[in-house]
């Protein structure tokens, strides 16, 4: 399946999260023999989230040796010539997204009925389980957004290496409206980071 990740530094610290909120949630599900189908479960999903950071823009451009052509760098532009917040189409296992997002059910269900489990973990160093957990669920909200087909299929000369692509004014309203719905997705619920974020993408 095909993806649209933008370049964006909000989306990779909140995905690069995932990390600590994953093994910590292993570290206590293994140690205690908490149900082994659920240690199974959340450690194929730090697997799946492996596969899916090595694929974003971000983390690419720290590669030395990072050749593939979808993630190379391009310029995006807006009819009137405006340079744009890249957008990426990136290709993912349906199974790593799936992965992800059936752990974080389990983590979510587990919290309501038994919080001394998974989220003991989640909750280590102050932080708290509801926010982590939160996390998640905007993450793989991005992950799961459907992408306009036309603004996809523009996209899609990045994956043959065209170094800049300039979107028609239909695709520019579908670049607009998808991109506020990642902000919106990743930073609803707080005012100041909101309009932050919001302001990457004008």
């Amino acid at each position: 399946m095909y993806v649209l990740v933008p370049d964006d530094p909000v989306f990779f610290a909140k995905f690069q999260s995932l990390e600590d909120l994953l093994l910590r949630c292993l570290y206590v599900l293994q140690v205690e023999g908490v149900d082994s189908e659920e240690a199974r479960l959340v450690a194929d999903a730090y697997d799946s989230w492996v596969r899916v950071l090595l694929k974003l823009p971000l983390w690419s451009r720290r590669r030395e040796d990072a050749t593939d052509l979808s993630r190379t760098d391009y310029k995006l532009y807006a009819p009137g010539g405006a340079e744009l917040t890249s957008l990426y189409p990136v290709e993912l296992a349906v199974g790593d997204v799936e992965q992800l997002w059936l752990c974080l059910r389990v983590l979510r269900d587990s919290g309501a009925e038994r919080p001394a489990a998974p989220l003991r973990a989640a909750g280590a160093a102050g932080t708290a389980p509801e926010h982590l957990i939160g996390v998640f669920r905007r993450v793989v909200g991005v992950l799961l957004l459907p992408a306009p087909p036309e603004l996809m299929r523009t996209l899609r000369q990045v994956l043959s290496g065209a170094p800049a692509v300039t979107l028609g004014h239909r695709e520019e309203a579908q670049y607009r409206r998808y991109c506020a719905t990642v902000v919106r997705l990743l930073s609803s619920g707080d005012g100041f980071g909101y309009r932050n974020h919001l302001a990457i993408y004008r």
